[in-house]
């Protein structure tokens, strides 16, 4: 029950209605395991979301990642393809270390995370980020893969961010199978 709760209250945080749409999808893919694998995942179950999807490759030896894949949506932000990029050479200005801090602890909880950023780039500070960062495993324990979905909305549409922007948050429990 205790798992069930956690996932519940992560999901209540999650702002977009796609990203409870995709964390619905993982959670369902995961079955009683704590993380789906890559080849769980089918794009044609969610065509809509594909331009705000990305793939995160983990090299957990080297502590890098690689985007495998981008949607068209993040060639948009960030002003070019970025398939094949190491996050470490993205431009996030001040946000470097934000970035690195949220995939890192995806991959050491072994759980989603989420969270809301201002500017996602310097160039775009006239624009809200809505993120939603999913674990995969292909041994179902050790995290090499990160599903993300990225939702980019003017900050007019928004209002005023909350002061918990840029904050991370992750579920509670560390164990899907928690009873």
């Amino acid at each position: 029950m205790g798992a069930a709760i956690s996932e519940l209250a992560f999901r209540t945080q999650l702002v977009v209605p796609e990203q409870r749409e995709l964390y619905d999808y993982w959670l369902e893919k995961a079955g009683v395991r704590a993380m789906p694998s890559r080849q769980d995942i089918n794009p044609v179950d969610f065509p809509r979301l594909l331009p705000q999807i990305s793939l995160i490759d983990v090299d957990q030896a080297a502590k890098r990642f690689r985007v495998r894949l981008a949607g068209t949506r993040l060639r948009e932000i960030y002003d070019r393809e970025i398939t094949g990029c190491y996050l470490d050479t993205l431009d996030w200005g001040a946000m470097a270390d934000y970035w690195v801090s949220a995939y890192d602890r995806v991959v050491e909880a072994s759980k989603p995370a989420q969270g809301m950023v201002r500017g996602p780039r310097e160039s775009k500070d006239h624009l809200v980020q809505f993120w939603l960062r999913l674990p995969l495993a292909d041994d179902g324990e050790k995290v090499n893969m990160i599903l993300c979905y990225d939702a980019f909305v003017a900050s007019a549409e928004v209002g005023e961010v909350s002061p918990l922007a840029n904050q991370l948050f992750m579920p509670a429990h560390s164990s899907r199978m928690e009873m």
